[in-house]
């Protein structure tokens, strides 16, 4: 089977279930398996190595990241669009999570973190600022000119925080990537696909 039709399988199996916020035994376990067969394959083993590849904005399509999917379970509220943003050249990762809520209460919750190279496929993440609030106030128009804002120094009108942790084991590794779709996998466990904008 060749890596389109293993793409194209992994997409289907991801479709139903919202990112991973709907999802019964048997469609977990079909994504998973999707996901393995497609690594098994993966055409850029050494992903580090090719910057370019891997630099720029990523929707998220699927997770298993409680983290994230727990968003979703504040009242009045409903997670939106999902980006991982990766500024290679500042070696900087950029979370930002959309918020849907009443009118007026559009919202975004965002995590800059800074990377260091570890080997081939994996980096290991230090995470440095939390962004909470209003999407109007910190001056929310797209994904590129938001990151933009983020690499900043300058405080957004939002929760604007550093994030002081010393004990961090954070770290990402990229087990599949081409041209538009990433697969990467978490020191806790979990799994990310994610397709290029």
């Amino acid at each position: 089977m060749n890596i389109s039709t293993r793409k194209a399988n992994l997409l289907k199996a991801i479709a139903p279930v919202n990112r991973g916020l709907q999802m019964s035994d048997n469609q977990r376990k079909d994504i998973f398996a999707a996901i393995a067969y497609l690594e098994e394959v993966n055409p850029n083993p050494t992903p580090n190595r090719t910057p370019k590849l891997l630099d720029g904005n990523w929707l998220l399509l699927f997770t298993t990241s409680q983290e994230l999917l727990g968003i979703d379970k504040f009242p009045l509220y409903k997670l939106g669009e999902i980006y991982q943003c990766l500024r290679v050249s500042d070696a900087k990762i950029f979370n930002v999570a959309k918020v849907q809520g009443l009118p007026l209460l559009g919202g975004l919750v965002s995590v800059c973190a800074s990377f260091t190279v570890v080997s081939d496929q994996r980096v290991k993440v230090n995470f440095e600022r939390l962004v909470a609030g209003s999407q109007t106030l910190a001056g929310y128009k797209n994904i590129d000119s938001f990151i933009e804002r983020l690499r900043s120094p300058k405080k957004l009108l939002a929760i604007d925080a550093q994030i002081k942790r010393t004990d961090q084991k954070g770290w990402l590794e990229t087990t599949y990537i081409d041209q538009d779709l990433r697969i990467g996998r978490g020191n806790e466990g979990n799994v990310f696909v994610l397709r290029r904008v």
